[in-house]
């Protein structure tokens, strides 16, 4: 996915470094967040999460997200202009939260890859090898995911992560709502659990959801990430 990165002013840096909401996986043209193409089609992912769920998701919930995350850097730079640091400062529960959420997403529709082609099956390799140290087997990674995703109250994400402030060991961390994973931990893996993720087709049987979406994801790119 291409990347460009905007030119923030001093004080929606700051507003920014404070909500850790935008990192370069995000997309941006000319100061703008835009919403990212996806690599493969809405219905590639079926049966495993369905064709109107993916259109929704992406077209309508993430477009949200860039949206409210342009309208608050809009607020931000404008205040800035007119020496209002306290409005500037106030906006950053919705740069978090919108930023986040494009940033989430974006890394989410990577993490993804239709069954046909590259999703599913088990990690190798390095990542292959780092799951089993740390978590015992492919299989045990799974079922402590399933777990952290089930434990999750209202609206999150669960999260495979590298620490870099343990020698890139892996862990398993949750996030509230759009919250994004910042510090020293580098997002590798993130499993949407916001029933507009799974709703449509799951209802109330979000269990099955979290099982059904490992045969979509894109080991490639989770292993890009963790070499990285």
């Amino acid at each position: 996915m291409s990347t460009s990165l905007f030119r923030a002013t001093p004080v929606a840096r700051s507003a920014l470094r404070a909500a850790s909401a935008v990192k370069p996986a995000a997309t941006f043209v000319r100061g703008k967040a835009t919403l990212p193409e996806l690599q493969y089609d809405y219905g590639a992912l079926e049966p495993y999460i369905s064709s109107k769920i993916m259109e929704l998701h992406h077209s309508k919930h993430h477009q949200t997200y860039v949206n409210g995350l342009n309208s608050a850097l809009t607020t931000i730079a404008e205040a800035e202009s007119k020496g209002d640091f306290t409005k500037a400062t106030s906006v950053a529960p919705a740069l978090n939260f919108h930023g986040g959420g494009h940033l989430n997403h974006t890394l989410f529709w990577e993490n993804l890859a239709p069954a046909s082609r590259e999703g599913g099956g088990n990690p190798d390799g390095a990542l292959g090898k780092a799951i089993t140290t740390e978590f015992g087997s492919f299989e045990s990674f799974v079922k402590q995911m399933n777990a952290a995703l089930a434990g999750i109250q209202g609206s999150g994400w669960a999260w495979l992560a590298k620490d870099k402030a343990a020698n890139g060991k892996l862990a398993l961390i949750t996030r509230a709502n759009q919250d994004p994973v910042t510090g020293n931990f580098v997002p590798l893996l993130g499993i949407d659990a916001w029933e507009h993720a799974y709703y449509l087709q799951y209802e109330n049987r979000k269990a099955e959801y979290f099982e059904a979406i490992w045969n979509v994801i894109n080991w490639k790119t989770v292993a890009k990430r963790f070499e990285a």
